[in-house]
């Protein structure tokens, strides 16, 4: 499979399974791992090192302005030799996704160029988050600050991030069983909301 319809996205994100595209094969499968790894909303906070920054106003903020272009700089390899797992076929499906209004983006911009961000699916109450990026230091550190600011407001039940590594950890990350998981899925998909009005 290359290609995915919003129909299939948006069944397998209410199915707790996504995606991601094997690089050297441009074949696109399926993925729900157990365990899952999710960042808690109510108990994140800034971390003392970010503050500074934020308080200073370095970046300015903007939602669902460049979605494409987010995810096309989400896919940019981070080191060399390193793959991707975004593919043009898997940014067409997204790009589509946004323009129903369930795939969503926080840019961050430095004098008006796209510096930082991230992007995601949103259903009922749960956001999966799926890819950030960076240009300069802390970017993608006030995207997720800003996504979870507005998660917070909103009062999101779940941020899903599908599986833990380090870049997630120091966002909080944390593992719960899969079958816990889709108890709290089924729950957030089910509760009404609305990522941005």
């Amino acid at each position: 499979m290359t290609k995915i319809s919003t129909d299939d996205l948006l069944y397998g994100y209410c199915n707790g399974i996504f995606p991601m595209a094997d690089s050297s094969e441009g074949e696109i499968y399926w993925y729900s791992p157990d365990p899952r790894a999710i960042i808690p909303i109510d108990t994140y906070k800034p971390s003392k090192s970010l503050k500074p920054t934020l308080n200073q106003n370095v970046f300015e903020i903007a939602f669902n302005t460049n979605f494409k272009e987010v995810m096309k700089n989400c896919a940019l390899p981070r080191f060399e030799d390193d793959e991707t797992w975004i593919s043009q076929d898997i940014i067409d499906s997204y790009h589509n996704l946004h323009k129903l209004g369930f795939a969503h983006s926080v840019e961050v911009y430095k004098q008006e160029i796209l510096v930082g961000g991230l992007y995601g699916v949103s259903v009922g109450s749960a956001f999966f988050g799926e890819s950030m990026f960076h240009k300069v230091p802390n970017a993608s550190k006030v995207a997720f600050h800003y996504l979870m600011e507005n998660l917070k407001q909103r009062n999101f039940k779940l941020l899903d991030t599908q599986f833990i590594n380090d870049n997630v950890k120091r966002f909080g990350a944390i593992e719960i069983p899969k079958r816990q998981f889709m108890k709290i899925l089924k729950d957030s998909i089910s509760t009404k909301n609305k990522f941005i009005d």
